[in-house]
């Protein structure tokens, strides 16, 4: 492997909505989901380092863990696609057809099912040495490209943000928001900040998912202490669960405000605003910026539930926007 010569920035751009501005709060999103049509989101800062130390320790591939519609293994087999080194994707369930898995196909990724009990055994001790005499040569990746390597690639983050105020006409802002699945993004954002901003971590899974715990984890391990940031539970009763009010809320706000959101993450974490705002916790002419955190491949597999729950058909949708 050899290290991509690759640094994309995504854009800092404000989103207008009606009940933000009867709320008094202005709100900028880094649009992540905009960074490249393939390897986009977050998804990809998590990436980079682990990519860093595989080419340092001259691996010949990269093998990590996902399910059958993973953002991450998505971005690592377009990655692979891209930069012609090969991935192994290990995928929690048993085979299934998916957008996202035929996608995985196309860049080439090799793909083992490992059934749900094989993908629970992933944090056992021991369970990286089977399938490293397999594909010897080959760095592996955690779950979600999770752990501090993870969060120090989503440090940067904040500078990212820092440096495009000014082109928004703002000077500062008030808080840092994202949605949290695994907590690595969010901890990189806390590392990232320094104090400066609370960051706001909008729960896409339940709270007994561990979030919290592996947040301070990564903070501990970088030597920082377990502080400045904040989660909220936004998660549905659920990963992945989706309902009406979601639904319909997301669609409205994707009329609204002209941007395509998803559901399990981004949109559960503008949800989280909203209803922060509506109950009064977030004061009048404070600045949010929001990570819109991609993982738009993830929707196609959704679109017609969504449409289903929020009782919208694809010809009004097409009528909105």
């Amino acid at each position: 492997m050899t290290l991509p010569d690759w640094n994309p920035r995504a854009a800092l751009e404000p989103l207008r909505l009606p009940w933000l501005a009867a709320a008094g709060l202005e709100l900028a999103v880094l649009r992540l989901d905009a960074l490249d049509p393939l390897v986009s989101g977050n998804k990809w800062f998590k990436l980079a380092p682990h990519l860093a130390q595989a080419a340092q320790a001259g691996a010949e591939g990269v093998i990590s863990l996902g399910g059958a519609h993973s953002n991450h293994l998505h971005a690592l087999a377009a990655a692979g696609a891209r930069f012609n080194f090969p991935t192994v994707g290990l995928l929690r369930g048993e085979c299934q057809d998916t957008p996202t898995i035929r996608d995985l196909q196309h860049f080439g990724m090799t793909l083992h099912w490992l059934g749900y009990g094989g993908y629970r055994a992933r944090h056992q001790p021991g369970f990286w040495a089977t399938w490293l005499q397999r594909y010897p040569r080959y760095q592996p990746v955690a779950e979600g490209g999770g752990g501090l390597t993870g969060a120090q690639g989503c440090a940067g983050l904040v500078e990212m943000i820092r440096g495009q105020l000014a082109a928004i006409g703002w000077d500062d802002y008030h808080s840092l928001w994202t949605a949290a699945g695994t907590g690595t993004t969010l901890a990189g954002l806390v590392l990232g900040e320094a104090g400066r901003h609370p960051v706001i971590g909008a729960l896409a899974v339940p709270s007994d998912h561990g979030v919290a715990e592996q947040v301070s984890a990564i903070l501990g391990e970088a030597g920082c202490a377990d502080q400045g940031y904040r989660l909220i539970d936004a998660s549905r009763a659920g990963f992945a669960r989706l309902d009406a009010d979601l639904a319909r809320f997301m669609l409205d706000s994707e009329r609204d405000g002209g941007l395509t959101l998803e559901p399990l993450y981004t949109a559960k974490a503008l949800l989280a605003i909203h209803a922060e705002a509506q109950g009064g916790r977030i004061p009048r002419g404070s600045r949010l910026v929001l990570l819109h955190t991609g993982g738009l491949q993830g929707r196609r597999a959704l679109q017609t539930e969504l449409l289903r729950l929020a009782n919208y058909t694809a010809r009004a949708v097409d009528a909105q926007g």
